[in-house]
Parts: C-alpha cells; structure tokens; sequence
C-alpha cells in the first residue's frame, strides 16, 4: 500500500477544506440591500451564510478564505417572499373544466401537480408559503420538500377547509347527490362540536394552521358569498381550539358582518374580506387581525368568467362577473386604515408576482408591497424569528432583482437570483441544478 507524500496530503486537506467551505460557506455580494428590518437601503454589503441561516452582514464586499462568492454587485437583494395564500395543487381555470378535473383526479394526481407548481413558486421567489386549504397531498409535498425530495417552497399547511353542508368548502355542491367519496366530509362542520372535532383531527393529520369558511363563496356552487353561513359558536370554537393546540386560523369571507363576527371570534387573519367598510377594518386594526386580499385570484378568474364561463364550475361566473372587481376598488380603504396586510395570491398554478402588481396598481407603494411579502406575512405566519428579513440568525432566504423594485416595480416579477435556506435555486436568471 502507498501512502501519499506530505505535499500531496496537504494538498487532499486544502481540497477537502475547500469543499466543505464551498457546501457551508457563502458571500453574497450585493450592490443594494433591502433587509426588510428597516426602511433605509443599504449600499455595497456582503452577506454571510452558513449551514444555511444568516451568519453576518457586513459593510463592503468581502468574504471569508474558501467561501463562495456570489457577485449581485448590480442587483437589489431582499428577504425571500413569502405567499401567504396559495393552493399548492390548484390547476389556473382557464386551463380545463374546473368540474370535471375534480372528478377525474385523485389526491395522487393533484400531488403531482402540487410538485411542478411549487417549483414554479420559488423559482418566482417565493420561498415560503401558507397553502390555505388542501389535503393529504400538501401536507406530503411539503415533508417532499422539507426532505429534498423535490424543490419548492418552505411551506405551513392547511387541510380542507372547515364550514358547513353547503357552504364553500362543501365538495359535494353541484354533483350528483349518489356521488360519494370519503375526503369529502374532512372540512364538514355543521356544529360546534364538530368544529372542535375537526381541528384536533387536522392537527393530527399534519395541519400547520386551519382555514375556515365563516361566509359564501365566489369560485362554487349555490351558496352566497354575501351571507355568513358559519355559527358564532362554531367560529368560536374552531378558533379555541386550533389556538390550544398551538395554530392559527385563517378566515375566508367576504360580507362584514361575517367579518367582524370571525374577527370577535379571534380569527389570525381576514382572507379576501373584500365587501369590508370602514367599521370593519378599524375592528380588523383594534384586534390586530390581519388582511390578506388576494387579487390575483379576482383578476385571474374574472378574465375566464368574461372569456370562458363554461370552465368554471356550474353558475358562478355570474358571480365572479359581480364581485370580483370588488377587491381592487377596496384596497384603498384597507391601506388608508392603517390595517395589516400580508400578501397573498390564492393561485396554485401561474404566476403568483402577479400580486405586487395589482396591489401597487390598487394604491399600495412599492415598500408596501415588499413589507406585505415579507415582514408582515412572516409576522402572519409567526415565524419573524426564521424567515421575512434579512438579519443573522434567519434562514438565508434571499432573492435578487436587477435594479431598484422600488423604482420600477416591474422588477418584482423578474426575479434573478433565488436562494432558499443557504441553496441557491436561481443564478443568473435561470434555474439552478439539483
């Protein structure tokens, strides 16, 4: 056996040195920085990354012996974005008949798509994300994703939706009365108790959060998105117990009294809430309830209501045709009243940077924007202390535009440079290999 010369040896061990500096140590060099802490822009920084988080932020370019050099010396980083309301498997609508694709895929079909849609996502810059009403599939797609399995976003889960027989989340509306399938009674809630029992069977299933559907719906079948359709009590105690067992509970609805009902209940946060006033928002501000818009959805929806009714599931293109330009002419008010707002696009599929379009277009600034996706949606999330802003000790998720979003806000959907917890997914405006 021989055994390599002392040059030869040191050489091996500045090999190995270097790899292993290489899969732990980065410097990204970045010509603006937008922490996401502050308001002021920083200029001509590096930022360390080790084992993934944030190690040190520095004046200057600079890095350590034996680190990886990422030069953004022309670019504005900020912290990764953050959608707080998407449906990880959801297909866009003007792609196929919204019925008919519910009742010819399965749970396994839908993961499939769950997988191509995240990546999608974070090749966006979407780094995390709050999937607001799925199934099994999302809750095994992120465990894919948190194991490496597959890319996308880090992800907080939802199961199926919670609210009544009939209402939005009820599977069953519009199909054959003799169709039947077990996951369609998983977000049933027609009592109290049952409300209680469902939560503690979601968390038990792997749910980060629950969604539940205080009032009608737009995008289904024969129920009223102006009426509330969920009891007091029953909001009441999904929202006791969810916060007992440690989650957070994220309302759909629309009309304000439902609103206002869910936020006494103690909802986290107000999805849509696009029929809010004035009332309701200072109660939403009182309550430190969060609002997240979701007008992508709107916008998406309602060119396929216009252009193709016939995709969407029976009747409710009247529906979307009526309200959903709605949300748009209220943003304002929301901004004006000082409440929070996170993002959110309610897309699966598609675009999902559409939404800092449409907010700033709708009266939002750009910095608001920025805040919406990412402090304040981490804040939603409660996980400040790992992800929304650039500082030491969170997770190094960062994305890159080339020049000031700020200034041309078009940037926001150019993203390009993604990293995600210290693996960089995007360079250069392309993906980056597994």
């Amino acid at each position: 056996m021989s055994f390599p010369t002392p040059a030869l040896a040191a050489a091996l061990a500045s090999l190995s040195l270097a790899a292993v500096a290489h899969a732990e140590d980065v410097a990204v060099q970045a010509g603006t920085l937008l922490d996401g802490v502050t308001d002021t822009a920083r200029h001509n920084v590096t930022i360390l990354v080790h084992d993934g988080r944030i190690s040190g932020i520095s004046d200057g370019f600079s890095a350590p012996a034996g680190a990886r050099v990422i030069d953004l010396h022309q670019a504005t980083v900020t912290p990764g974005f953050i959608d707080c309301h998407v449906h990880v498997t959801a297909k866009l609508p003007s792609r196929t008949n919204a019925t008919e694709d519910w009742v010819t895929h399965s749970a396994i079909d839908r993961a499939f798509d769950g997988e191509v849609f995240a990546a999608a996502m974070l090749q966006q810059g979407f780094t995390t994300v709050r999937d607001v009403g799925g199934g099994d599939e999302s809750v095994a797609l992120k465990h894919a994703i948190e194991a490496g399995k597959v890319r996308g976003p880090r992800m907080w889960v939802a199961l199926e939706p919670l609210g009544p027989t009939a209402g939005h989340g009820d599977p069953r509306s519009a199909l054959d009365p003799d169709l039947s399938h077990p996951g369609w009674d998983l977000g049933i809630v027609d009592t109290p108790d049952a409300a209680r029992i469902r939560v503690r069977e979601h968390r038990r299933r792997g749910a980060d959060l629950i969604k539940i559907m205080p009032s009608g719906g737009i995008a289904s079948t024969g129920d009223n998105p102006h009426l509330q359709l969920m009891t007091n009590e029953e909001m009441r105690v999904a929202v006791e117990t969810a916060h007992g067992l440690g989650m957070k509970v994220a309302a759909h609805t629309y009309p304000a009294d439902a609103i206002e009902n869910a936020v006494r209940a103690g909802v986290d946060s107000i999805e849509h809430g696009s029929f809010a006033t004035d009332q309701t928002l200072a109660l939403m501000k009182a309550h430190g309830t969060f609002l997240v818009p979701t007008l992508s959805v709107f916008d998406t929806f309602y060119v396929v209501a216009r252009d193709h009714p016939e995709l969407l599931a029976p009747g409710t293109a009247p529906k979307e045709l009526a309200n959903d330009l709605l949300p748009k002419q209220n943003l304002p008010r929301a901004i004006k009243s000082g409440v929070k707002i996170a993002m959110g696009s309610d897309l699966g599929e598609g675009d999902h940077t559409l939404e800092f379009q449409l907010l700033i277009e709708n009266g939002m600034s750009p910095r608001a924007a920025l805040t919406a996706a990412t402090r304040s949606a981490a804040e939603l999330l409660g996980a400040t202390d790992q992800v929304g802003t650039v500082q030491p000790g969170r997770l190094a998720d960062l994305v890159a535009m080339d020049g000031d979003p700020l200034a041309n806000p078009a940037l926001f959907r150019k993203v390009s440079f993604v990293m995600k917890g210290g693996e960089v997914v995007r360079l250069n405006g392309k993906p980056t290999a597994p």
